[in-house]
């Protein structure tokens, strides 16, 4: 007998139950069954499902023990009941103890004074890995509802959907709360602590908390309603009164979900659908729309983080995608606190081109938005750098780096500082490095091909060495000066890199980016010589064929992976320092460094900051 696993496999949690809702489907040499919270497929002889005829009625009467009891230890009977009831434990199919119906009471029979609601105790049943614990906890929970009218749609909503899972509920007027928001807690679920969600709408959208304290509950709503109005663009306009009756029932009902859940020690609503999108130990936020009627969750982190599984701080991303994967959570377009790059209807050729909006200025963020518009050779790599540099930007601008992890932020501040410290110190008249070194790498043909033939811009490339003996490399595209005699031209882009042929391929790659976003609009700030800091990353467990050469994307970004330790500590070497890891004294991260941190990105002050 062999299964498959067509949903999530979770650890045995063993049992001598059925859980309540599974269905079974019998094959024709198997069976395949599905409940709440996973499924199996069994397959391999016909005999399957002749076992599971004699096992099923046991498992749904709770009766298994006393089944298996009359069975001949050793024989094949007990041996295939055996295997099967292992396949159902395995996939969380089977469940401990007695049913959600009624509490025991000390002769064993259910207590009607502890019961919950039957249907409750079914939904109960068919979610929860202890049911009886989870129903002991309801039992005893009492609700209230506070909302600046209890008798307004949403809080009347609330009240029906907290009463028809059998809670006893309060109602409570609270002028503090604005008239679409309602605040749902529960009290006395078991472990002592109260429990809070609260749903209301912000602009055009709706939204309902993750589970919490009631002043986290509130924080959170309140953030969550400026940032939504924000986004809809009518912060300053004026709310039409009331909310839609069935608007409110969606809601008022998720709030009542998310908080029996959280009351009964059951898993959020939230992490009931396997969404790729949310992140793992990020409290998720529930957006819906009327139109078009769409409801979903989204990781998200609020400005005040009072309870403790808010200050989490996840670990640095693995590799590129699930740098990304964060970076998508935290420019979500309605309830992300930070810009999300994306390439919007900017042309992607010949180079990827990102954009983004930032709110304004980093002083207060007063001011009008400003437009941020970065390429690189890839569109992941241009959406990674645009959102680290957009991040600088929030925070000031004042030497601070951000990376997608501790060895892309270093390679960030040290190539920045490199380039800088040469800029001044290096003369134009220095004897370059011979361009026979270095114009024969296929990523710089490619684009210094597409910047002076494609692009029709006039330009000269130089590279230097960054000291007599040292693996560093500093490029420097210039616009060609309109005639003899003139001055330099501007720079059009730069790169410090370990080759002098790596630091001429981004210096013109910078260079074919600053051309198109010209044409584009002007941008608010020119990125960073970021080049091969974030190849490492891009790297990770990313497969490359044996013909794919320094001319294709993929084996140029794996090449400078390899190299990319040493050189960080080459350019250390040379600068004398590296930048050191922000860490307030006795103080919390400023924003938005302190949610960067938490969503495992890394923050760095540089070199003469430390200091």
């Amino acid at each position: 007998m062999t299964g498959s696993d067509t949903g999530r496999s979770r650890g045995a949690s063993g049992g001598d139950r059925l859980r309540p809702g599974t269905a079974v489907t019998p094959l024709r040499a198997g069976l395949h069954l599905r409940g709440r919270r996973g499924s199996v497929t069994l397959e391999g002889s016909t005999a399957v499902p002749v076992v599971w005829g004699l096992l099923e009625e046991p498992l749904r009467a709770g009766r298994l023990t006393q089944f298996r009891e009359g069975l001949e230890p050793g024989s094949a009977v007990r041996v295939a009941v055996d295997t099967l009831v292992g396949q159902l434990a395995a996939h969380d199919l089977l469940v401990p103890g007695p049913s959600a119906a009624g509490t025991p009471s000390a002769a064993g029979t259910p207590d009607p004074a502890g019961a919950v609601d039957p249907a409750v105790a079914r939904w109960i049943d068919a979610t929860a890995a202890r049911p009886a614990d989870a129903a002991a906890a309801l039992a005893t929970a009492r609700a209230e509802v506070l909302a600046r009218d209890p008798a307004a749609p949403p809080a009347a909503a609330a009240v029906r959907a907290l009463e028809a899972c059998g809670l006893p509920v309060t109602r409570t007027p609270d002028p503090r709360l604005p008239g679409d928001r309602v605040l749902l807690t529960v009290r006395g679920a078991g472990t002592g602590r109260d429990r809070a969600v609260a749903a209301g709408r912000g602009g055009a959208t709706g939204y309902v908390t993750a589970p919490g304290s009631a002043a986290q509950a509130r924080a959170d709503a309140a953030a969550l309603e400026t940032r939504l109005a924000d986004a809809a663009g009518d912060a300053a306009a004026p709310q039409p009164p009331g909310v839609p009756g069935a608007f409110a029932a969606l809601l008022a009902g998720a709030a009542a979900h998310r908080l029996l859940c959280a009351a009964a020690g059951l898993p959020d609503p939230a992490a009931e659908g396997d969404d790729p999108r949310l992140l793992p130990g990020i409290p998720a936020v529930l957006l819906a729309d009327i139109r078009p009627a769409r409801a979903d969750h989204h990781s998200w982190l609020g400005p005040e983080r009072i309870d403790e599984d808010r200050r989490v701080r996840l670990a640095p991303p693995a590799g590129l995608g699930e740098a990304l994967r964060r970076i998508t959570a935290l420019g979500e377009h309605r309830c992300g606190p930070l810009p999300g790059p994306l390439p919007g209807e900017l042309p992607q050729l010949p180079v990827p081109l990102a954009t983004c909006t930032l709110p304004g200025p980093a002083t207060g963020n007063a001011g009008p938005p400003r437009t941020l518009t970065g390429g690189g050779p890839r569109l992941d790599l241009a959406r990674l750098e645009l959102f680290c540099r957009a991040a600088e930007l929030l925070l000031g601008d004042t030497g601070f780096t951000v990376g997608a992890d501790p060895g892309h932020a270093r390679g960030r501040a040290l190539r920045h500082a490199a380039a800088r410290r040469l800029a001044a110190a290096v003369p134009d008249g220095r004897t370059a490095v011979d361009p026979a070194r270095w114009s024969g790498h296929p990523q710089l043909r490619h684009w210094w091909t597409t910047l002076t033939d494609r692009l029709a811009v006039a330009a000269r490339l130089e590279v230097h060495r960054a000291a007599p003996r040292a693996q560093a490399y500093r490029a420097v595209v210039r616009r060609t000066p309109a005639g003899p005699g003139r001055e330099p031209g501007p720079v059009l882009g730069e790169a410090v890199e370990a080759t002098p042929g790596d630091a001429a391929s981004f210096a013109a790659l910078a260079a074919v980016t600053a051309a198109c976003t010209a044409a584009t609009g002007p941008s608010a700030a020119r990125p960073r010589p970021s080049g091969g800091a974030s190849a490492p990353l891009a790297a990770e467990g990313a497969r490359t064929a044996a013909w794919e050469d320094l001319g294709w994307t993929g084996g140029w970004l794996a090449d400078l992976a390899g190299r990319e330790e040493a050189f960080q500590d080459a350019l250390h070497r040379l600068s004398g320092a590296g930048p050191a890891a922000l860490t307030p004294a006795f103080a919390p991260d400023p924003e938005p460094a302190g949610l960067l941190r938490s969503f495992g990105f890394t923050v760095l002050r540089t070199a003469e900051e430390a200091r």
